[in-house]
């Protein structure tokens, strides 16, 4: 940007904490702003106004906020396609510098001349306008694939439903009844699956390809190339909703439990069919069932076969006791369980079956083997301690269930990363759960239902609703050339100097959402609309031609290099910390709101992702003179955190690296410093932070100062 305006709040205490006109000083003549100007209150209407007419008088093209954090009022500091920048001098002196004024102005005027340097540095973004199709494919017909339709057409969506069975309803099709949805939730209801089924049929706009599977999906959001399996012509969609449900787990697997050496021992699935056909009887004659035993996670909770909760299994008998007491209403029921898992007011149902005499055991099965007609079955009762024996007619295994996506080919994408979603080591979609649900790794399409997670009937239809409407989000946001979550709204995209390229493929390899393809030589082909502006390909080009029009190698550097570094006899160490903007940079405004004290040798660069982090930043950082680098990103690992799911990770890994360029410029590794974060724990945050500058003290001085 050519003309940048500088304007420095000083309410909220900052005024009383720095010399304001040094600041404005420090703008003009180090930061090269044609404007500086400071307010009592910049987020009051005068204050806005003083921000506008100064725009308007010098023909401003970019402004600096020097006030609260950028996380907030940015609704607020908006100024028409002008550029805004923040300095976040409330949070980050005001209300954590502790020390003497100098120090407090010093780091004031460091945080100025960031970000100067960074509003100059940035472009105005061109703006991408891809035709877009406002079309959805929904991938799966059962109560997740039916919802998100539905929903869609409401929406005024046009959708294409795909499922690979003839009839539409999934696995509730083959349901008896259903475990209750409404009040007072004490007994199995009706199914009303095929009232979803006709509702489908019956809305505009929704076209149904039955017994059909996916050929191959390309392209990107906004543009997605289907062909379906025996269909020439493709057609094209904007986003995708992959709802393909889940599966029994393979009950064969489980051969302590008997299945398959007696014909009186059954699935859920199984007594589920018998009910259906009205022949709730013993398997292996047809006679009455007089007794009964459930055997509840039968491959799940078990680090051998399935180490999650598949949800569905405790509801499920419950219902399934039901059946058995309709046939005959003298049988004995008794439920061995780890523990009964009804969640919410499911409690009710699952007391009606207590008050109906069945026996909840908490024990473990030790065997089954065949008592005559019937099934003998030995276990460990966990609350008495004791080993005990039953005799029953009929064993039910109420089996875990696996994502239907887990080793087979739903989506046949044609991306270089895969042709399927990545998944976690349990099949099922792998996103970040906590902020995105219904995220994929591929950016416009998402999951719904049990090949999200395991969960009810009743959580897949909200789930399916509720990825239908981030499927709309992402068509109407690519359609204005605008980044989806976490960066939502963003109209940057990495762009390449391929001239410079090597081809070594680092950015297509290690960019988690499979946004870039390549040509026969390695080079990257981009593809703006799949991706979420993380920056890890920039942090992994060695080469640095990736870059965005307000993130850059070169502007992140000229940051480092605009911190005033003290020569080492005036005992003024600097510590440069990279943060995560997602997770480290809210956690700083929190500890910062508690007025937690941090170390005024501190100087706070937010990246986008802590994956974005450029090693030439760190070379920059020891060359001029700075003492130590925290690097300070949310946590990796199975229970992952990452925004952009593999930034940290990638950092740590990239961070060997950097022990080559210590020991050229023959500084200690303990200079540099990668840490995990989690936001919960926010209020430790700074004393990791100042324990890190404790110990680069303890080093001395970096000898290349000056």
């Amino acid at each position: 940007m050519e003309k940048v305006g500088f304007f420095l709040c000083t309410g909220c205490g900052i005024g009383e904490s720095v010399d304001d006109a040094g600041l404005l000083k420090t703008a003009c003549k180090e930061g090269k702003a044609q404007v500086a100007r400071s307010h009592a209150r910049l987020c009051a209407p005068e204050g806005l106004t003083l921000v506008r007419d100064e725009m308007a008088a010098a023909g401003l093209d970019a402004v600096v906020i020097a006030a609260c954090s950028e996380r907030e009022l940015s609704g607020v500091f908006r100024f028409g396609d002008a550029h805004v920048e923040r300095a976040s001098l409330r949070e980050q002196v005001a209300w954590v510098c502790k020390a003497e004024a100098e120090d407090r102005q010093m780091l004031a005027e460091d945080y100025t001349r960031m970000a100067c340097v960074r509003a100059a540095k940035s472009a105005r973004p061109t703006r991408l306008t891809p035709a877009v199709s406002r079309r959805l494919l929904v991938v799966g017909g059962g109560a997740a694939g039916l919802s998100a339709a539905l929903e869609a057409s409401r929406a005024g969506y046009e959708v294409v439903l795909v499922d690979k069975d003839k009839t539409l309803g999934g696995w509730m099709a083959t349901c008896k009844l259903q475990v209750p949805r409404k009040a007072p939730f004490a007994a199995a209801e009706d199914n009303d699956i095929l009232e979803l089924v006709g509702a489908v049929k019956d809305a505009p706009g929704i076209q149904i390809k039955s017994s059909c599977a996916i050929g191959s999906i390309s392209g990107a959001p906004g543009a997605f190339q289907v062909t379906l399996q025996g269909e020439a012509e493709p057609f094209t969609v904007g986003a995708i909703v992959v709802a393909v449900g889940a599966t029994p787990y393979d009950v064969t697997k489980l051969g302590h439990l008997g299945y398959g050496t007696h014909p009186n021992v059954i699935t859920q699935s199984e007594l589920e069919a018998l009910a259906k056909q009205g022949q709730v009887a013993r398997p292996s004659d047809g006679k009455p069932i007089q007794s009964a035993l459930f055997v509840q996670c039968a491959g799940s909770r078990d680090e051998a076969h399935l180490g999650y909760c598949s949800t569905t299994c405790c509801p499920e008998t419950i219902k399934q006791l039901a059946y058995l007491k309709a046939a005959n209403g003298a049988v004995r029921c008794h439920v061995v369980h780890k523990d009964m898992r009804l969640p919410g007011l499911l409690e009710a149902f699952y007391r009606s079956a207590q008050a109906d005499g069945t026996e909840f055991v908490q024990g473990e099965i030790k065997a089954v083997s065949s008592a005559g007609q019937g099934v003998r079955v030995e276990l460990h009762d966990a609350q008495s301690g004791e080993q005990r024996q039953l005799e029953v007619d009929l064993v039910v295994l109420a089996t875990g269930m696996v994502p239907s996506a887990k080793d087979t080919s739903v989506l046949n994408l044609t991306y270089r990363l895969g042709k399927e979603l990545p998944t976690r080591d349990s099949g099922f979609a792998s996103s970040h759960f906590i902020c995105f649900p219904y995220e994929t790794q591929r950016t416009g399409i998402y999951a719904a239902g049990a090949v999200h997670r395991p969960m009810l009937t009743a959580d897949a239809m909200a789930d399916g609703a509720g990825a239908a409407h981030k499927a709309i989000q992402c068509v109407e946001m690519t359609a204005r050339g605008e980044a989806v979550h976490p960066r939502a709204g963003d109209l940057t995209y990495p762009e390449f100097s391929l001239q410079r390229c090597t081809q070594c493929k680092r950015c297509t390899e290690e960019c988690p959402f499979g946004t870039l393809d390549e040509d026969e030589k390695g080079t990257p082909k981009p593809n703006p609309e799949r991706c979420r502006r993380c920056g890890v390909c920039l942090g992994a080009c060695p080469e640095r031609i990736v870059s965005f029009a307000n993130y850059s190698v070169d502007m992140v550097g000229s940051m480092i290099k605009s911190i005033s570094v003290p020569d080492e006899f005036e005992e003024k160490p600097r510590v440069l910390c990279l943060v995560c903007e997602n997770d480290v940079l809210p956690a700083i405004d929190m500890a910062a709101s508690l007025r937690k004290p941090l170390s005024p040798w501190v100087r706070v660069v937010a990246l986008r992702c802590l994956g974005s982090t450029n090693l030439q930043w760190l070379n920059d950082s020891m060359i001029k003179g700075i003492d130590g680098v925290m690097l300070i990103g949310c946590r990796h690992g199975d229970d992952y955190q990452c925004h952009f799911v593999k930034g940290s990770e990638l950092c740590n890994v990239r961070m060997e690296k950097i022990q080559e360029t210590l020991t050229r410029l023959m500084l200690e590794p303990e200079r540099i410093r990668v840490e995990q974060f989690a936001l919960g724990d926010y209020g430790k945050l700074f004393d990791v932070v100042n324990g890190f500058v404790e110990r680069v003290v303890a080093l001395g001085p970096n000898p290349n100062k000056g």
